[in-house]
């Protein structure tokens, strides 16, 4: 498989595949195809298909295989923002927020991921369910606005906003910090709770996560009545 990103901060995929080859989504995420791509649905077993569902996303997924020859299939971002390519391979698996992932090779499986740490699931803001990408190939995810990317070494964290983690490396560990002093907490803006990331792992940050835009854009909104 040959891919291009193109179009930020409104960007698609574009992948070229050889004949035979396969690419699974998302519900939705295909723009634009060749007409030899064949579309097949797939659960993936009862108990991926509850888990994509506890991490938000589709109970199924999409397959695209090349027939007949090479072939070209595209996947748009839902919003403004960029698309990443991940390598997946043994031992540098990636776990991302919910809603990250957008497609992949047929060699990567899709998993939840649940947070080891209760109390990181209910307060961090990423959700107590993210998703984890193992395997073998090529996936890619999308990112709200911005991304900033930190590596950070053993012990080394970094202190986020609610939202702003939009993957790690599966090496990292994820916990929550309160927000210290009453008053910070309740008039800071800020909220109760921040997710701390420790390394060793990399990690990928995003600058304009979907809640934070609609709640920017909601007072801009008419009222139905």
């Amino acid at each position: 498989m040959h891919y291009s990103i193109e179009g930020e901060p409104l960007p698609v995929v574009i992948c070229e595949l050889d004949g035979g080859e396969t690419l699974a989504c998302e519900s939705g995420a295909m723009a634009w195809m060749t007409p030899n791509m064949k579309m097949e649905t797939k659960g993936g077993g009862v108990g991926k298909m509850l888990g994509r569902a506890f991490s938000g996303e589709s109970l199924f997924l999409n397959n695209y295989t090349a027939e007949g020859g090479p072939g070209t299939i595209a996947f748009a971002s839902n919003v403004p923002g960029s698309i990443r390519a991940f390598e997946i391979s043994a031992g540098h698996d990636i776990v991302a927020q919910k809603n990250a992932f957008l497609a992949c090779e047929s060699g990567v499986s899709l998993d939840i991921f649940f947070q080891k740490k209760l109390g990181s699931g209910l307060f961090g803001g990423e959700g107590f369910v993210m998703q984890k990408l193992s395997g073998q190939g090529v996936a890619f995810v999308e990112f709200d606005g911005y991304c900033k990317e930190y590596d950070l070494t053993a012990g080394q964290s970094m202190i986020i906003d609610t939202g702003y983690l939009a993957a790690m490396d599966a090496t990292c560990s994820i916990d929550i910090k309160t927000v210290p002093g009453i008053k910070n907490a309740l008039f800071g803006g800020e909220g109760l709770f921040n997710t701390v990331v420790t390394g060793p792992g990399h990690i990928w940050l995003h600058s304009m996560p979907i809640p934070q835009l609609a709640g920017a854009l909601t007072p801009y909104l008419p009222i139905k009545s």
